[in-house]
């Protein structure tokens, strides 16, 4: 397999065995799926009125259900069209109901170079990271279709992390990911990276993902400068800051939903 879906025409594709996720090799990660969502959020014709076109702002996907691993079918409209800024959405149906949506804001691109102030402090990049091997008895195709590389602790050490990741394959059978696409693959890996629970005794599942940006990715590598809290109530909080090897460029939040394993 050289890529997470192989295109079957009129918006279906086949999920490979590689989105599966750590848990299951039934279930996708959320990664290659929230890539596909993006993949058309960004073919969609912009509203905005600016010679720039529009840049992404804001990305939630709404986890509706389990995502297996097997045909889907994805689509997006604009929402709510306007000269400033656009509301889009897009869904992905698999076995005849919607298991994840996503709403985006995509906003018109302006120069605001002058003012940019407020940047985290960027990170060693991935050349000075060390390599983090997956073990053998892991039937994630997921985990094992990217590269991970440490600059502290990672999935495997409880607590914060900070690790930078990229797909090794396309997303799509013969097209060439775009940023946003890589950037989307990595970006709910951020409560796996930074949990503070042993997998095989806890379930800690995300109920969402929102990404927000303030620039647009560039290359292949993104990294998760991650932490995650636990509450009292069942429910925890799963965050990073996410980095380019260019710097900072947005964050990451995720719900967690916490119980011990049956």
């Amino acid at each position: 397999m050289t890529a997470f879906f192989q295109p079957l025409g009129e918006n279906r594709y086949a999920a490979s065995e590689l989105t599966a996720a750590v848990w299951s090799p039934d279930h996708q990660h959320v990664g290659p799926p929230s890539a596909l969502l993006a993949r058309e959020l960004e073919r969609l014709p912009s509203t905005v009125d600016t010679a720039g076109g529009g840049t992404f702002g804001r990305i939630t996907f709404e986890v509706l259900g389990r995502v297996p691993v097997a045909e889907v079918e994805v689509s997006a409209r604009v929402e709510r069209p306007g000269r400033a800024v656009e509301l889009l959405v897009a869904e992905l149906v698999a076995e005849g109901r919607v298991a994840l949506r996503a709403n985006a804001w995509r906003i018109a691109r302006a120069d605001t170079t002058a003012v940019v102030a407020g940047l985290p402090e960027p990170l060693p990049g991935p050349d000075e990271a060390k390599q983090m091997p997956m073990p053998d008895n892991w039937h994630s195709g997921y985990a094992k279709a990217m590269e991970w590389r440490s600059i502290h602790s990672g999935m495997f050490i409880p607590g914060d992390a900070t690790v930078w990741v990229r797909p090794l394959v396309d997303l799509v059978e013969g097209e060439t990911l775009t940023d946003l696409q890589r950037l989307l693959t990595v970006a709910d890996s951020a409560s796996g990276v930074s949990s503070r629970l042993d997998p095989r005794e806890w379930l800690f599942i995300n109920t969402d993902l929102t990404v927000h940006l303030y620039r647009m990715p560039a290359g292949e590598w993104t990294a998760l400068d991650a932490t995650t809290i636990l509450g009292p109530d069942g429910v925890g909080m799963a965050t990073s800051t996410l980095h380019d090897v260019h710097g900072p460029l947005g964050r990451t939040t995720q719900a967690l939903l916490v119980r011990p394993q049956r």
